[in-house]
């Protein structure tokens, strides 16, 4: 069967043949959707129907994360019928060939008797009218206290972690709760840290022999996983059993951290481009192999060779920290060259970040993209001491802010607006996630380039989404991490003296080395960053580099003493 790309061409045959669209979305690594195509839509009368009375259109839901959140399922494979202007009928998820065949019948008989009607239907919902604009609410302790008690509450209590039928770790969840026990001592959250934690170093969900963790698991008890192992869910649980180590000194967090990170830069790195591909594929009989030796002689599951710009953000994000952490300094050259790679190749000032890059790069505009591009712009100030990653940083938010401000409701829409967009595409949706993900990145921002209008735009981004957080459960926890940021600024250690000097780097690495819930640390060089050391008000000293240390308007130390600054850290957290 030839399958279309989800383009003009392709609607424009469903209006010339009068059918309906069968649209497939699934996932290079997903064991079902390789299932679906070989041994249901390869089916002789299966792709007779679909030819005859479809067009087909196939798209991976890794490229195209905007369809992908419009119509699929919620899981994959999906199977989604749609009218000639991309507007959604019905969707199925994984049939079988005798399930299959009358649901197309089903759904082509209908399209051909029904389509005025369905037209009719559709165009009425088009002009229902919407709320001019959203009610805000306030960012306040109790909008974080709430989060804090449900991401308790919901949390398993015997293995850690979050869901009963599919079990996740929830990066953000873990990190929240980490964050709430480092600034309140709450007990609870410290062992909900380490039940997760330690639940998933100890289940089929973490691969004990090259290291890294599958996707997610079926049981409670991280067992019985799905054996795909993803490039960003790897890099989010290598920052968090990074920040976990630095938290509590347990070795076993530091020996699964090194594991995720020798498994990435073995199997995911693209010694080519320097960039990180998407994902290995699932393969129960390679995962079950209890050796490398045995493992070799199998053969490892393929990769995805694609290069996704958000994912290469997170990890870049975890490189950094890893390379501090774990004392790996060519780790942190790694993390440069894949955020070259995402500068260099998928971003420019008209269009933003890119989404993905398969030898060129596709689809712009995302928020995704841009706020973990952004994030991942600003921890290479933070850890490289290096203020030439400031410009990008500033240029790509002054251009998300342009592109992708929802002026109706606050904050950002998930996607650039596209007058000839089809069906669902139409209609840009605001996720919490990025919203807040955007947010954290701005108000970092604000602070290492001294300039006050980022964090403006990060309170109306958290403010649009006060009125109704609450609906989103477990899965707000990371957008209370940035309204903790908000009310909780962060120590801003600003270490100011020659960047090449090694009394600069000692102050630098010791103010990043403990665990500290809010922090963001930056160099200026008096001889190089001449407007910045303006904007932060501090001047070039004549003894050396010094810290200065302060919250907020508020000034606490300084000093030019390394092995002072992690008590300095300490005791400005303990006291706010």
């Amino acid at each position: 069967m030839d399958w279309l790309e989800w383009n003009d061409d392709a609607f424009a045959l469903a209006r010339e043949r009068s059918a309906p669209v069968l649209l497939f979305l699934g996932a290079s690594w997903c064991r079902f959707c390789k299932e679906l195509d070989e041994f249901v839509l390869s089916d002789e009368r299966v792709a007779r129907v679909i030819t005859q009375r479809f067009v087909p259109i196939r798209v991976d839901k890794d490229r195209r994360p905007d369809i992908d959140a419009r119509y699929s399922k919620g899981g994959w494979p999906t199977l989604a019928y749609l009218d000639d202007q991309g507007e959604l009928i019905a969707s199925d998820a994984y049939l079988e060939v005798d399930e299959l065949l009358p649901r197309l019948e089903l759904i082509a008989n209908y399209f051909a008797q029904s389509r005025g009607e369905l037209k009719r239907r559709l165009s009425e919902a088009d002009e229902r009218p919407r709320a001019a604009r959203a009610r805000r609410g306030e960012l306040d302790r109790e909008l974080v206290d709430w989060v804090a008690k449900t991401v308790l509450e919901t949390s398993d209590p015997v293995f850690g972690g979050w869901g009963r039928e599919h079990k996740f770790p929830h990066f953000e969840a873990i990190d929240f709760a980490l964050i709430r026990w480092s600034q309140t001592g709450d007990d609870a959250m410290r062992k909900l840290v380490l039940r997760t934690l330690r639940g998933m170093q100890q289940g089929e969900i973490h691969d004990k022999v090259e290291g890294g963790f599958y996707r997610y698991a079926t049981q409670p008890d991280w067992s019985r996983p799905h054996y795909e192992k993803m490039l960003d869910s790897n890099a989010q649980r290598l920052f968090s059993y990074l920040e976990a180590y630095q938290a509590f000194g347990d070795a076993s967090f530091k020996k699964t951290a090194e594991g995720i990170l020798d498994w990435l830069v073995t199997t995911l790195l693209d010694r080519e481009t320097g960039a990180f591909k998407g994902s290995q594929d699932a393969n129960p009989g390679y995962a079950h192999l209890a050796t490398r030796a045995a493992r070799r002689e199998f053969g490892a599951p393929a990769c995805d060779p694609t290069i996704f710009a958000n994912w290469n953000a997170i990890t870049v994000s975890s490189l950094f920290k890893a390379a501090l952490v774990l004392g790996q300094e060519e780790v942190d050259v790694l993390a440069l060259h894949a955020l070259d790679f995402v500068l260099e190749e998928l971003y420019d000032e008209r269009h933003g970040v890119y989404h993905y890059w398969d030898g060129t790069y596709h689809l712009p505009g995302m928020l995704a993209d841009q706020a973990y591009t952004l994030r991942a712009l600003v921890d290479a100030v933070q850890f490289t001491g290096e203020n030439r990653y400031l410009e990008p940083a500033r240029a790509l938010a002054s251009h998300a802010i342009e592109t992708l401000s929802n002026h109706d409701e606050g904050g950002f829409w998930d996607l650039r607006h596209d007058p000839k967009a089809h069906g669902g595409l139409k209609r840009r949706t605001r996720s919490i996630l990025e919203n807040a993900v955007m947010a954290e990145a701005l108000l970092r921002l604000g602070l290492v380039s001294h300039e006050n209008d980022w964090a403006h735009k990060a309170r109306e981004t958290l403010e649009s989404f006060a009125a109704d957080y609450k609906r989103y459960g477990h899965m707000v926890a990371g957008y209370a991490r940035a309204v903790d940021l908000f009310l909780h600024p962060p120590i801003h250690v600003i270490v100011v003296g020659p960047r090449a000097a090694s009394e600069t780097t000692a102050l630098r690495r010791a103010a990043l080395a403990p665990y500290v819930a809010s922090r963001v640390v930056q160099v200026i060089d008096p001889a190089h960053d001449v407007a910045l050391l303006e904007r932060s008000g501090f001047t070039a000293g004549k003894g050396g580099a010094r810290a200065y240390l302060r919250r907020g308007r508020e000034s606490y130390a300084e000093t030019s003493d390394p092995a002072r600054l992690p008590a300095l850290l300490a005791r400005i957290e303990r006291g706010s």
